[in-house]
């Protein structure tokens, strides 16, 4: 049974394995509300992952180390597994989706973990480590469904009021809800005043439909680059902690996290993952009920692949109004681009890429496309170059802002 005493012992239990990891104001997220940000992101394994599993793994008997380790993870709890049994002399096996980030199979392995790649998502990885765990005898160390796990997730709700105890309100990111469980429940203990909004991706919103339904729900498919999160089905103890602890359940769509994911870049030089992101996206796109008020986001994690941050940030740009593709209906002759690039060069704008298109059978003969990529600072900036390219005879056709 999840205590407050538990994960209190599990705060003294961490306090030489793990990071009190900072709590910075982040004033340039929201205008109506006062942001601070739980920076797990730099968590000594990147993400808070670590503070579960090293509890977990100090609370075995000699019979149950002896045994060796078998966890399931897409990346973050691999590594706070593999940390935390090399620490303890103990050998571990980690089951992952073969989707996972390279760099995180990797860190996984660099703790010196087996690691076993698992054909499509994270339950599938799931169902291979019970697999294993009955046919070898390993302990199995569950990601979120476990009362010692969510205890150590739950430090980060002691840290949080120990380091703003006014605060109002804490979003948290959520996918199988171990995290949220823990923190909410320590919250609610101490300042049960203070609303505890749980985040999932538009994706993967396994808990938000449960909560919903007033019952576990689980899902076909889930579908999102937060792969941390990516989880079909909730937890036991987890589900009915969110159901008790958690004020409201919401979801973020995959540009809202990708446009989190850069202005946590450029405004708090913070690399967060697409998991650890959708906390501030909630917040920056206004889905949190809140006025005028302390709000705390637990970025929860910062591990993310190099290949995905590049699509990120492309996606990213795209969604702040940065980077704009305009495809313009031209007369085939000499000058028209020397005219369109005139035009966005006085407003302001960056041509990045041109691509001339005479090949379309639908169009006249001596016509042509122009699709030219422009760097904007803004979406107003971009309706501004639009209109003056109108207003100056160019026709525009499928621009996408």
């Amino acid at each position: 049974m999840l205590t407050l005493d538990r994960i209190y012992h599990a705060a003294f239990t961490l306090k030489d394995a793990v990071r009190k990891t900072d709590l910075i104001l982040a004033p340039a997220l929201s205008a109506d509300n006062q942001i601070y940000l739980k920076t797990e992101n730099l968590q000594t394994t990147g993400s808070f992952k670590v503070r579960g599993a090293y509890y977990k793994i100090s609370r075995l008997s000699d019979e149950e180390k002896a045994k060796g380790i078998i966890a399931c993870s897409a990346g973050n709890h691999a590594q706070g597994v593999a940390m935390a049994a090399k620490k303890n002399n103990i050998p571990s096996l980690i089951c992952m989706p073969d989707g996972a980030p390279i760099s995180k199979v990797e860190a996984t392995k660099s703790f010196g973990a087996e690691v076993c790649l698992v054909s499509d998502t994270y339950d599938d990885a799931y169902n291979k480590a019970i697999e294993l765990q009955k046919e070898k005898g390993y302990t199995f160390i569950h990601p979120f469904d476990d009362v010692d796990v969510i205890a150590g997730q739950g430090t980060i709700g002691l840290e949080i009021l120990d380091q703003l105890d006014d605060v109002d309100a804490v979003v948290v990111p959520v996918g199988g809800g171990g995290l949220i469980s823990g923190v909410a429940y320590a919250i609610k203990q101490l300042k049960p005043e203070c609303k505890i909004y749980g985040v999932q991706a538009a994706g993967a919103p396994s808990m938000y439909e449960s909560i919903r339904a007033h019952e576990k729900k689980e899902l076909e498919a889930v579908d999102t680059f937060a792969d941390g999160i990516a989880v079909k089905l909730p937890g036991d103890e987890t589900y009915e902690l969110v159901s008790k602890y958690v004020d409201e359940m919401i979801t973020v769509t995959e540009d809202e996290i990708a446009t989190a994911i850069l202005t946590l870049m450029e405004k708090q030089k913070l690399v967060a993952e697409g998991a650890g992101a959708v906390s501030v996206a909630a917040v920056m796109f206004d889905k949190i009920p809140l006025k005028g008020k302390k709000v705390v986001c637990v970025v929860s994690g910062g591990n993310i692949d190099v290949n995905i941050l590049n699509r990120v940030i492309t996606r990213g740009l795209i969604m702040s109004g940065r980077r704009n593709t305009l495809t313009i209906a031209l007369m085939d002759k000499p000058g028209q681009l020397v005219g369109v690039s005139t035009i966005i060069s006085r407003c302001g704008g960056n041509v990045v890429a041109v691509h001339h298109d005479n090949s379309d059978p639908n169009m006249a003969i001596n016509s042509c496309f122009l699709k030219v990529v422009m760097e904007t600072r803004d979406s107003a900036q971009a309706e501004m170059i639009k209109q003056q390219l109108t207003e100056e005879g160019f026709e525009l056709v499928n621009e996408r802002v």
